[in-house]
């Protein structure tokens, strides 16, 4: 490990006094400066004991700096109080097994987590928030892995401003130049995304000129939308609709209580839902428990599932 420029100049302080005193000892005349075999020894290893303190410093700041990205992270989704059971299609009959999308909100402050996700299966589906400090590497990675990408969009919810839904959030306050300004700052943060998904948003999601702007732009890129749907009052899908957006709503949320036995039973809900209507979406977050379980029941998963990016599972004008 390289250490600073400072570190190595204090490392010298004792025998740069020295130098320096015994050049100006020989001009004025002065008595030498001699140091005795002990004192020297007690010189050298004071020195000694502060390049060490210099250096601990130096790595816990370097540690520290890893967990500062994390630590600035958004809140996780604000959860609705009772659960919302999306506008369903009529089932249409499927060919092989029915499809199961699974996407991971909340992606780009834990560089290791996103990761580990993304190592996890070529189809689930990582949704990055913009702005972040790794949604560079993470969709460089997921783009060689074939791995899709989504932008993890912050919207308004009903509790602002006393939850605070993240850098780059998209608020009814906002005039309509302000809000696409701000809108295409996101979409150009995150590169190689195919879709977007609103985070928290439960104010945004049931206004009409803000929804019909956002999911505009949505078209104009070639997107497609899901609607986390955390209000019952959502007009994303009638937005969506009128403006031919390839569109689809959360069926499941897989995480929100972190248990294992919790994670498992969303999991198992999520087959049957998608058994039940030839496809179902789930949204899970970057949580241990989350990964472990999917780790686990992936296997059982794709024996009654197919699982699918989510632009396989969403549908226009429907």
């Amino acid at each position: 490990m390289s250490l600073p420029l400072t570190v190595k100049r204090r490392s010298t302080v004792i025998s740069f006094f020295i130098m320096n005193y015994n050049k100006i000892r020989r001009r004025k005349n002065l008595p030498a400066f001699r140091i005795s075999g002990f004192k020297k020894m007690m010189a050298a290893a004071a020195a000694g004991a502060l390049l060490l303190l210099i250096i601990i410093g130096y790595v816990s700041q370097c540690a520290s700096q890893k967990k500062t990205a994390a630590a600035y992270a958004p809140t996780y989704e604000i959860y609705p109080e009772k659960e919302i059971l999306p506008q369903r299609r009529i089932p249409e009959p499927k060919p092989l097994l029915p499809e199961v999308a699974i996407i991971i909100d909340d992606v780009g402050y834990d560089c290791q987590m996103g990761e580990a996700f993304l190592n996890l299966d070529k189809n689930i589906t990582l949704s990055v928030f913009p702005h972040s400090p790794c949604r560079h590497e993470i969709s460089r990675k997921a783009k060689i892995a074939g791995v899709e990408i989504m932008l993890h969009l912050p919207m308004e919810p009903i509790e602002y401003p006393a939850v605070n839904p993240g850098t780059g959030a998209l608020l009814t306050a906002m005039t309509p130049e302000e809000l696409v300004r701000q809108l295409e700052r996101n979409l150009d943060s995150v590169p190689h995304i195919r879709g977007v998904n609103n985070h928290m948003g439960s104010r945004m999601t049931a206004m009409y000129p803000g929804m019909y702007q956002i999911l505009s732009l949505v078209k104009k890129r070639n997107l497609f939308f899901v609607d986390s749907l955390t209000t019952e009052d959502s007009i994303c899908r009638s937005c969506a609709r009128l403006l031919q957006v390839p569109f689809a709503q959360r069926d499941v949320f897989i995480d929100h209580v972190q248990t294992s036995e919790f994670v498992r039973q969303q999991l198992l809900l999520l087959i049957r839902t998608a058994e039940n209507y030839g496809e179902a979406i789930g949204i899970g977050h970057p949580h241990d428990v989350t990964y472990n379980m999917l780790q686990e029941m992936l296997p059982e998963l794709k024996k009654k599932v197919r699982l699918v990016p989510a632009s396989e599972v969403v549908h226009t004008g429907g």
